[in-house]
């Protein structure tokens, strides 16, 4: 094919695709002239991103600690862009899943070994002194993680292990709402008040979470693996990777997680040793009090008994 046929076979493609959407190609074309070339900085939108590190301090650190759960924040945007994917592909087929599950388990994998950002890189002085300028705020608060969670299980296997046998697949999701194991981190079950932690989390975010715990409840990771071949669903390396996702997001990275919450909070002799969002951290952070287990059908009974136990 010459240079001259090829020209002429993409402006039949462009006319065909703007014909499609009643628009005229000579505005489109014309409008090209017009167009200023795409730069890096523009496209990436740079300069916006590297403006939203606002600290409250003046201790250096702080920045690393902004910036840190900045990126945290992106990733997990990342991994909801593969989770929806998943999750609205119709009649999906296994390689298409694999191939997302793992990207999602790569993100998780940086996300977990990245601790070391936070525990090796900011002095425990200096992190001691700008935290009490965020209370009450908490990384708790972080919305985009707990849709993570909704999308990839079934709501049984977030609600708190203590209330499960109250709650079946026709509980009303409000209902449901009120008892996810996260709310034990700012709730008293007895008399029913909030911390100001979780009313402010919820008055941001409780409608988009309801809503979301709706649209997924059927399309969720879970759902959409029980949806591949029954042959497909015992294969070895499937099963491999979705426990390593399960095991990466529900144990290695709230361990580590935990463990430079001690380093700093606990361990350090500086401070009251509490969460800036007043939660009894050590123990709603442990994964053998959460009991949060994405695909509990995929472990052993032995390894159901001593999940989050540390060896």
């Amino acid at each position: 094919m010459t240079d001259n046929s090829n020209s002429e076979e993409i402006l039949k493609e462009i006319e065909l695709k703007y014909q499609a959407i009643n628009q005229k190609t000579e505005t489109q074309l014309e409008g090209l002239l017009w167009s200023k070339p795409i730069t890096y900085w523009d496209y990436i939108q740079t300069d916006a991103l590297l403006n939203l590190q606002i600290q409250r301090t003046t201790l250096p650190d702080e920045m690393v600690f902004i910036m840190y759960h900045q990126v945290n924040e992106l990733i997990f945007k990342m991994i909801l862009w593969e989770m929806n994917q998943i999750s609205y592909a119709q009649n999906i087929e296994t390689d298409f899943f694999t191939e997302r599950l793992m990207r999602i388990s790569r993100y998780f994998d940086m996300l977990t070994t990245s601790f070391s950002i936070m525990g090796d890189g900011m002095e425990v002085e200096q992190y001691m002194k700008f935290r009490n300028t965020l209370t009450p705020a908490s990384g708790f608060q972080s919305a985009q993680y707990r849709l993570i969670e909704f999308s990839s299980t079934d709501l049984i296997n977030l609600i708190d292990h203590r209330f499960r046998d109250t709650i079946d697949r026709n509980t009303p999701f409000e209902f449901a709402f009120e008892h996810l194991y996260w709310q034990a981190a700012g709730k008293d079950y007895k008399t029913g008040k909030k911390s100001f932690l979780l009313e402010e989390f919820e008055r941001k975010y409780k409608k988009m979470f309801l809503s979301h715990m709706q649209e997924y409840n059927t399309i969720n990771i879970w759902q959409k693996f029980k949806q591949l071949p029954d042959l497909d669903q015992k294969n070895p390396e499937l099963i491999k990777a979705m426990r390593h996702y399960d095991h990466t997001v529900n144990i290695t990275w709230v361990m580590q997680h935990l463990n430079t919450a001690k380093k700093y909070i606990d361990q350090s002799g500086k401070g009251s040793g509490e969460a800036t969002g007043g939660s009894d951290w050590k123990k709603y952070m442990h994964p053998k009090y959460q009991r949060r287990i994405f695909f509990p059908e995929l472990w052993s009974a032995d390894e159901l008994a001593n999940w989050g136990e540390e060896k």
